[in-house]
């Protein structure tokens, strides 16, 4: 096994979990606290990861960036390929401490922190290609070798997905990333599980949009230099 599909696995878990596992602790809220509390502990663990296992696998965590990383050339299709493999066996472990976690101390609400269409998984497809998006051009932008933020990149990318939660907790929970909707959703089944298909669906599209505008504003930028 390559050191970067553990890394990758590892860093998922970890997202997961603390991210997941803070909507739990916060029952699952929309209210103003349960949001921000949500949307900061994404953001951090974010950051956590990518200064821990940044420099060893680019830290994706994320099966949208990797997609994005393809499109854009940054790895190649085996690599992606084991990449989101990793991500979604990270993911499920994730989900698996903290449903066991759950089930010890009998918290409330979801178990996994699976995700919600709360307006239909048609328009929380829409809401999460936008989310992803922005949050999949961030990456490709302040990670790109020569006109990215460096040592910062990390920080940006952590606050930027706390950006994205506050906006779309409302509307669909916010996923972003396919391999931390499907573990929590096979965990929870019923509604979970049905509407998965629009948080691989929505993550995946934006991801690819954001590949191909960041490719052409690179490559504009490219060209004036």
């Amino acid at each position: 096994m390559k050191k970067e599909y553990l890394a990758e696995m590892i860093g998922t878990m970890v997202l997961v979990l603390m991210g997941c596992g803070t909507a739990v602790s916060l029952n699952c809220g929309v209210d103003t606290a349960s949001v921000v509390g949500t949307a900061v502990a994404f953001g951090l663990a974010v950051v956590a990861m990518a200064y821990t296992i940044g420099g060893i696998s680019g830290c994706h965590i994320n099966p949208a960036i990797t997609l994005g990383c393809l499109i854009s050339k940054r790895i190649s299709p085996k690599d992606a390929g084991m990449y989101m493999v990793f991500q979604v066996i990270g993911a499920f472990i994730g989900s698996g401490l903290l449903a066991l976690l759950v089930s010890q101390v009998g918290a409330a609400g979801t178990q996994t922190g699976a995700n919600s269409c709360a307006n239909g998984p048609v328009a929380a497809c829409i809401v999460e290609t936008i989310l992803t998006f922005v949050f999949v051009l961030v990456v490709l932008g302040t990670t790109d070798s020569k006109k990215g933020a460096g040592n910062f990149a990390g920080l940006a990318i952590g606050l930027s997905l706390i950006l994205v939660h506050l906006v779309g907790i409302h509307y669909t929970g916010t996923s972003v990333n396919p391999a931390r909707s499907i573990a929590p959703a096979v965990f929870e089944g019923g509604d979970a599980l049905s509407q998965l298909w629009a948080f691989i669906v929505g993550p995946f599209a934006g991801a690819a949009l954001a590949a191909v505008v960041w490719n052409c504003i690179a490559g504009c930028c490219k060209n004036e230099d």
